[in-house]
């Protein structure tokens, strides 16, 4: 049985990691690379880097501290933010990266996809969904939740993958932030649908709500911030809980 992933997820604005409530109230949450460096020391599966406001700022994702972050760690890197061509995952990869996100680009360009996963394979494109429910439904919302589109959750899923996704980076933004734990409902929706890995984001609050969403909606992956950047919980608790839960973790 593959184990189930914990990624820890640096925010990333002017350098520094940030975090905040439904991506806004954002307060600083110290420096990325002792960060990343501190979560691989604890036993993180992968690592996550979103440069959160170069979409909305228009410009490119800092590859000077992606290589600086690289050197630095030995686990899977994923780095997202402001990517729209070939030529900006070629530099990301070349700095160091693993594997890289898009989001906003994919809903403006669906063919971007198809053209990433041509060009560097499936297994390097993770596609990131930002949802919110909408008159009773999970739509799909760009810059940083701000935009709302009328493209529905899980068609789009099932679009990206056959597009090329090798895997889907889930968040809800009803729950991020709020630690009251991840959207059981559209993350197993969601996961049920497609046959490529699905990372929950948004929500995790305590031990407890991993377990859920391992259980409840068969995500491969979970994905957290502040709990993990704040000391509320540690990683190598956090995997002894739920390996005493049956739930296969990388200890």
């Amino acid at each position: 049985m593959l184990t189930k992933r914990i990624i820890p997820c640096l925010d990333i604005k002017d350098g520094r990691t940030v975090k905040g409530t439904n991506f806004i109230e954002l307060r600083d949450a110290g420096d990325p690379v002792e960060l990343a460096m501190r979560y691989c020391e604890e036993g993180a599966d992968e690592l996550v880097f979103l440069d959160i406001t170069a979409t909305t700022e228009k410009r490119k994702t800092l590859a000077n501290l992606v290589r600086e972050i690289a050197t630095h760690i030995n686990i899977p890197f994923t780095v997202g933010g402001g990517i729209n061509t070939v030529e900006d995952v070629s530099i990301l990869l070349e700095n160091g990266a693993d594997k890289i996100s898009i989001n906003t680009s994919a809903v403006k360009k669906p063919g971007l996809i198809n053209e990433l996963a041509k060009n560097f394979g499936s297994q390097c494109i993770v596609v990131a969904i930002d949802t919110k429910k909408i008159d009773s439904n999970w739509k799909v919302v760009t810059h940083g939740g701000r935009n709302a589109t009328s493209l529905l959750t899980v068609d789009w899923a099932k679009e990206i993958t056959q597009r090329g996704a090798g895997e889907i980076l889930l968040t809800s933004m009803e729950n991020d932030g709020t630690k009251a734990g991840f959207a059981i409902d559209i993350t197993k929706d969601v996961s049920k649908s497609v046959a490529v890995p699905v990372i929950a984001s948004g929500g995790a609050g305590n031990m407890k709500h991993f377990a859920e969403i391992f259980q409840q909606a068969n995500a491969d992956a979970a994905l957290a911030a502040s709990i993990f950047h704040f000391k509320e919980i540690a990683i190598p608790d956090l995997k002894r809980y739920l390996s005493s839960q049956q739930i296969p973790v990388r200890v």
